[in-house]
């Protein structure tokens, strides 16, 4: 997908809630965005099926189809389109799932618009970190082969691809390899957050990330947990080589 210029990126709001999705509408409209606003999961996916996004904001209560099988959608036909989950659902499973259908972040209603706009701003930014550098690392490292810049993941003969935020998740911990990181840093530094914030969603991006690389994620070698701190990533094997763009 190639990114629109900064002041035009389109975005497509999924929402049913009238007065929550004007209220959306107008203010990603004042910060710049083109915004599609699809108020059903069907309508959602016959607007992805005919335009080129950027971002997706989508409700998971939704009429027809549910967030969660418009994301499956999405997600089958572009594996690197950053979606928010924007939900009234609170529960850990709804969290879980959202995130292993490949959302890149959630954010729960009641919310503050400003939170939600520095979201998007950073979701945005992240969705061309990687293709927008001139060098990107490819990580080489107990039989995986991790390309930064097509966000794919090559272990044995299976193949993965990486939402934005695994990836800024995996690169932040192998660039502190052997050093603990705690969850209030990844915060911090990888969701913009207040490190003060109580969240295990970090908790569900490692798990990920060990499905995808280590060969026992019961018994992880490379993704290591630090009881009541946060992780610590170790891999003796690894190189890191550099692809062109």
């Amino acid at each position: 997908m190639t990114p629109h210029p900064e002041a035009a990126r389109r975005i497509l709001l999924v929402e049913d809630e009238e007065s929550m999705a004007e209220g959306l509408l107008l203010n990603l409209k004042a910060e710049g965005y083109v915004v599609d606003l699809a108020r059903t999961g069907r309508h959602a996916v016959e607007r992805f099926q005919e335009a080129t996004f950027d971002l997706v904001i989508l409700d998971i209560m939704l009429p027809y189809m549910n967030g969660f099988e418009v994301a499956e959608t999405i997600r089958r036909a572009t594996p690197l389109l950053p979606i928010l989950f924007l939900t009234a659902l609170s529960g850990h499973e709804s969290l879980i799932r959202g995130l292993s259908l490949g959302g890149d972040d959630y954010l729960t209603k009641p919310f503050h618009l400003d939170e939600l706009l520095l979201r998007v701003k950073g979701m945005l930014r992240r969705g061309s970190l990687y293709r927008s550098s001139g060098r990107t690392p490819i990580f080489l490292f107990g039989g995986n082969r991790i390309d930064l810049n097509t966000l794919s993941v090559h272990a044995g003969d299976r193949s993965y691809v990486l939402t934005d935020r695994e990836a800024e998740v995996l690169r932040y911990l192998v660039d502190s390899r052997g050093r603990t990181v705690s969850r209030a840093e990844l915060l911090e530094h990888v969701w913009g957050l207040d490190p003060k914030l109580d969240t295990r969603t970090i908790d569900n991006f490692v798990v990920r990330l060990r499905k995808y690389m280590e060969r026992s994620p019961a018994r992880p070698r490379h993704f290591l947990t630090v009881r009541g701190v946060g992780y610590r990533f170790e891999a003796a094997d690894l190189r890191v080589e550099y692809a062109e763009l």
